[in-house]
């Protein structure tokens, strides 16, 4: 049995603060967590001028999009969505390879430790997708539950998507099952989850949704769509089928523990009321929201109905970033915009980052610091520039958002280390990411 043992200067457990705080990593779990004299074991991480946390977790993704940055920088998400199409179109599995590693690498030095991602875009006769998605996760080190999205409803019967980005729904449900048969591990501990995720109201039919549901619920797999991000979005539900997005998923058969929506801004009180008392999770993407003008999650009333909420750094090309550490910051700010300083406190905007994402994707063993829960812990430096000095170290990280984290364990393993990414190599990344940025833009 291998062990390491991380020692900070306090260590945040998700439930108290240790100063001097430590944990010991046993074969991938948490075997012990104190403070004081540590223990023994085959590899120390000892950083008194840090604070280690458990490590993030991102709630919702779109990885592809890495190699499409910067496009419509001003537009809606209709707009945004429409042009991109016909770009997201030409992807194939060379592509999806070079923007995964590129968004995981960045995702593992924010600190984030498991990471969801729905990938929806199928171009016909394009190969190996979905296996690369898992594959890059597996060469990082980075815990990993892929959804395998859909789209099913074209131009030319109502929906949003070109005819030529959509698939066919029985080939939809037969190669989802596919997936979950060869590639989802239920089991504790698990690197890889797959989930069922059409993508939205807007590209998919009614029945697709209704089968899907059935499908995962036969599997026994969570289920991942995006829901009230935008008016738009509300308006084509009310016209197209006669409901709000979230009647109508709540018709569908799209509401319960094991279900969880990206976005879910544009909800009433009595859908916030809904979402807590079906237990259906909520995934905000605060820098998305607010780079595409779409609105702010109500987290405040969420929160104290008693919904999850987790944090997403949404798709790069609506954020153009993947630092969940930062996306924790967004959400502490843009939570008080609306309901001022109260709103949202710093421990409960970390608590979103890691306990809340954990909930949303239904991992009871990862999101806190305990002994028999997953050997995850995300570590930042206290005494750079950013942060050296400041009050309430916590509250700090929260306030002014690392760049970087300066030590990462998945699963027992260290994969960032003095702020470097010791599975693979950054610089390879950002060109093979830039070369297959530039073959799409043609």
């Amino acid at each position: 049995m291998t062990t390491l043992l991380v020692r900070a200067g306090l260590l945040h457990t998700g439930s108290a603060e240790l100063e001097g705080g430590w944990l010991l990593a046993r074969d991938g779990l948490i075997a012990e967590v104190g403070s004081g004299v540590p223990p023994a074991a085959d590899e120390r991480l000892d950083l008194p001028n840090c604070i280690a946390m458990p490590g993030l977790v991102n709630a919702h993704d779109h990885m592809y999009q890495w190699a499409t940055r910067g496009y419509v920088p001003d537009g809606s998400l209709f707009e945004w969505l429409r042009a991109l199409y016909p770009i997201w179109s030409r992807i194939d599995a060379e592509t999806v390879r070079a923007a995964a590693r590129a968004a995981m690498a960045k995702l593992l030095l924010s600190g984030c430790t498991l990471s969801t991602d729905h990938h929806y875009v199928f171009p016909s006769g394009r190969q190996g997708i979905f296996e690369t998605l898992v594959a890059s996760a597996s060469e990082l080190g980075l815990r990993f539950h892929p959804c395998r999205g859909s789209m099913s409803l074209g131009e030319s019967k109502g929906g949003l998507p070109p005819d030529d980005v959509v698939e066919d729904e029985d080939f939809i449900l037969a190669d989802t099952e596919e997936k979950i048969n060869r590639l989802h591990d239920p089991g504790p501990g698990s690197m890889c989850r797959v989930a069922v995720a059409p993508c939205s109201p807007f590209s998919v039919t009614p029945q697709l949704m209704r089968d899907s549901a059935e499908l995962a619920r036969r599997h026994g797999v969570r289920l991942h769509t995006h829901l009230a991000e935008t008016l738009d979005e509300e308006r084509f539900c009310i016209e197209k089928f006669g409901r709000r997005p979230m009647e109508l998923m709540e018709d569908l058969g799209w509401a319960g523990d094991d279900v969880w929506y990206a976005h879910g801004i544009h909800l009433t009180d009595r859908e916030v009321g809904r979402v807590a008392e079906t237990k259906t999770g909520i995934a905000h993407c605060p820098s998305s929201n607010m780079r595409l003008g779409a609105g702010a999650c109500r987290v405040a009333d969420l929160l104290r109905a008693g919904a999850r909420v987790g944090l997403g750094v949404d798709g790069a090309a609506s954020n153009e970033d993947a630092n969940l550490a930062g996306e924790v910051h967004q959400a502490l700010l843009l939570a008080r915009v609306k309901g001022g300083p109260g709103a949202l406190d710093a421990r409960s905007a970390w608590r979103l980052a890691t306990q809340g994402g954990a909930a949303c994707l239904g991992r009871d063993d990862c999101g806190t610091l305990a002994p028999g829960k997953c050997a995850d812990v995300a570590v930042y430096r206290v005494d750079d520039l950013g942060h050296a000095g400041m009050a309430h170290p916590l509250a700090g990280l929260a306030l002014a958002p690392p760049p970087r984290a300066h030590a990462v364990v998945v699963n027992g393993r260290v994969v960032v280390r003095d702020g470097r990414l010791l599975t693979a190599d950054e610089e390879e990344i950002g060109r093979e990411i830039a070369v297959a940025s530039a073959r799409l833009a043609g």
